[in-house]
């Protein structure tokens, strides 16, 4: 049976409820419970419970991965808001803010471990090509938070290194997602491959509708504080297709607002804003989005199932890439 979204996120919530980390000392884990019960659109287990949909009917064998992959995810959110010092996540204070520091550290370091237990649970016939595929991302993720770091001190970043950084440190995770919900129903390699190019290339135009959003988004929608990018001095598509069409004076503006950090940050996100709405930057931000959702669903069209089991994966990109939270 094809199962819907909502039907999909029903079985997964009731799986997660019923796996609760809900053990001593609880120092360590009610953090957790906390980061994984403070909202969140859980779309990254939902993908792996699609992907095995995609193929089979009878998907409950993927729930532990699911269940590990929203784990994992998590646990990267918290050392990510770390990191990036920031005070709210999913509209409530982050972990590291609630509690401290260093139970946001230990509390993520045994998330991590969880995740592979999880994992564990897939059937042995696919175990290896599961653990490889979450390895190889998980490493990906990290790689990508190093470049995302190592941009906050040059000046020379290019759209193209830009893209390559949020390739790994984003959309790597959702194919992933998708590519281990295949191998949890044993679908062929070639499928499997396209599964997963369609989740590197959602993955991408999904950060850059982050990117437009964390500029120009609702706050009250969005979760985040808006303009927190240009806060952290972050060289998203924006700040660097900015570069790229502004004239001298612009850009010395810009790259003047982006080497400070003000204690009101207000004027600075404001001015920064300005310069991009002055350069009609979402507008570019939005055609390069579009151009990776069409090659996304060019790979989702090349998956050897019919198209009836593959419209709630293409009605899902479009919530991805076009949603305002």
């Amino acid at each position: 049976m094809l199962l819907t979204l909502p039907d999909i996120q029903k079985k997964y919530n009731l799986y997660a409820k019923e796996h609760p980390f809900n053990f001593e000392p609880k120092e360590l884990y009610e953090p957790i419970e906390y980061i994984l019960n403070v909202g969140g659109k859980r779309l990254r287990p939902a993908l792996v419970l699609m992907a095995a949909n995609l193929f089979e009917n009878e998907i409950d064998s993927a729930l532990p991965a699911a269940y590990a992959i929203e784990v994992f995810h998590n646990f990267t959110l918290v050392h990510d808001d770390i990191m990036d010092e920031a005070p709210l996540r999913r509209g409530q204070p982050t972990i590291h803010t609630k509690y401290d520091t260093n139970v946001a550290i230990l509390s993520g370091d045994v998330m991590l471990i969880y995740a592979y237990k999880y994992l564990l649970e897939a059937p042995s016939a696919t175990l290896a090509q599961v653990i490889k595929s979450f390895n190889q991302f998980a490493i990906a993720v990290c790689e990508g938070q190093q470049m995302d770091v190592n941009f906050e001190s040059r000046n020379d970043v290019t759209i193209e290194e830009y893209i390559k950084m949020i390739e790994l440190k984003t959309a790597a995770l959702i194919a992933g997602a998708l590519r281990i919900g295949a191998y949890m129903v044993t679908a062929d390699e070639q499928d499997a491959f396209h599964l997963s190019e369609f989740g590197r290339n959602i993955g991408i135009a999904f950060q850059l509708q982050d990117d437009i959003l964390d500029t120009f988004g609702d706050p009250e929608k969005f979760g985040k504080k808006v303009g927190g990018d240009i806060a952290q001095n972050k060289k998203t598509y924006l700040v660097l297709k900015s570069l790229q069409l502004a004239d001298e004076a612009t850009a010395s503006e810009l790259h003047q607002w982006l080497s400070t950090k003000p204690k009101d940050e207000s004027a600075k996100i404001e001015a920064v804003k300005n310069i991009f709405t002055r350069l009609d930057i979402k507008k570019h931000a939005s055609t390069i989005k579009n151009k990776y959702l069409d090659e996304a669903y060019y790979h989702l069209d090349a998956i050897k199932v019919s198209d009836e089991r593959k419209q709630y994966l293409r009605l899902f990109g479009e919530t991805l890439v076009y949603r305002n939270i």
